[in-house]
């Protein structure tokens, strides 16, 4: 509706002084609010600039909407109007998608992943976080797909497109498989509990933590600060070790080519002052056994257990440094390996027949 330029100006200055006023109250209302429960304090100040520029927008948009300067011609009018529909769309969905993201975040919250037992966190870490992306992404969508519908040539063609969408989502389809794959093997991994956030993985013999899972691909955190990245369909294809599928305790062993004359029971007991001196092991297992012998050597096995895989390897590497200080250090160090060669001397030619053969030392 046409009106003078003062009576847009006063209708406009009556507009956002009315919404800086709801604005305020409703920041009032928060702190009070939030004194009782601080949960409500900090939805405001997650949402306060997406609800602040929501509600300018859309006030300016119902005053532009309902009456125009007489000074501006209608069609200048109708790109101003058009615009700032497209400005509320943009806001509200800023609007709603922070308040879905805060939502995915309180949830976060009440798991944690920093204890020892936090197998049904890592899990619903991995599943809120792929979520959080089809939200984004869902929320972008419906944006965009409704900014489109408010310009006139986009609903004139729209009744065409509907009857083409069928052979266009086919000629996509074929056209993005295997992106549309990794999308949908991503959505599997998270929904799956195949793997988590923080497993330990060993992918194609490399060691390392699932650091990141999207819906496209999968970070693996490699032993040596690497990143290994991989497409999400890479773990619905191909086999994987995950250590911490169940449980994050393990087994790890230990192996020493000895001297036939070890004392294999001086040893075990050496192996449980060891253990018993040391808080990487966590008191589940252990045990020492021969498991073979042969070659002039025994191998001797050591099986110990641990947490999770990071202390079990300091754990192996401190059993083996101490019972190889124990070997080197034992009575006349009877464990250390030892290479035997019988020499064997040579015959006359009187006693060829006679004699035994001359049997040397060992060494």
């Amino acid at each position: 509706m046409p009106v003078t330029l003062a009576e847009f100006a006063l209708t406009l200055l009556l507009a956002l002084v009315a919404t800086l006023v709801v604005v305020a109250v409703t920041h009032l209302v928060a702190v009070l609010t939030s004194r009782r429960w601080p949960m409500v304090g900090r939805l405001s100040r997650y949402v306060a600039v997406p609800f602040r520029l929501t509600a300018l927008v859309l006030v300016l948009a119902a005053v532009c909407r309902d009456s125009r300067p007489d000074q501006v011609s209608p069609q200048l009018w109708t790109g101003v109007e058009l615009a700032l529909r497209l400005a509320s769309i943009g806001t509200v969905a800023w609007l709603v998608g922070a308040l879905l993201l805060f939502l995915e975040d309180l949830g976060l919250e009440r798991y944690r992943v920093d204890v020892t037992d936090n197998q049904n966190a890592r899990r619903l870490r991995t599943q809120v976080l792929v979520i959080r992306r089809l939200t984004v992404a869902l929320v972008v969508l419906i944006a965009a797909g409704t900014a489109l519908l408010t310009f006139p040539g986009v609903r004139a063609v729209g009744a065409s497109l509907l009857a083409s969408a069928g052979l266009v989502s086919v000629v996509v389809g074929v056209a993005a498989q295997s992106t549309l794959a990794n999308v949908f093997a991503g959505i599997q991994l998270a929904f799956s509990d195949a793997i988590r956030i923080d497993d330990v993985v060993v992918v194609d013999g490399q060691w390392g933590r699932i650091d990141e899972i999207t819906l496209s691909y999968v970070v693996v955190h490699l032993w040596d600060d690497r990143r290994l990245v991989l497409p999400s369909g890479y773990f619905t294809k191909e086999p994987f070790e995950n250590w911490t599928r169940r449980t994050s305790e393990l087994l790890g062993t230990v192996e020493l080519d000895l001297d036939w004359r070890v004392d294999v029971d001086a040893l075990r007991a050496h192996l449980d002052e060891v253990l018993a001196g040391t808080a990487l092991w966590d008191g589940r297992k252990q045990a020492l056994q021969v498991t073979d012998a042969v070659g002039g050597l025994v191998r001797v096995r050591v099986l110990v257990s641990a947490v999770d895989a990071s202390v079990l390897f300091d754990l192996r590497c401190h059993v083996r440094e101490r019972l190889v200080a124990w070997a080197r250090d034992s009575a006349d160090a009877v464990a250390l390996p030892r290479r035997r060669v019988e020499l064997v001397g040579p015959t006359t030619a009187t006693s060829a027949v006679d004699a035994p053969l001359g049997v040397g030392g060992s060494s």
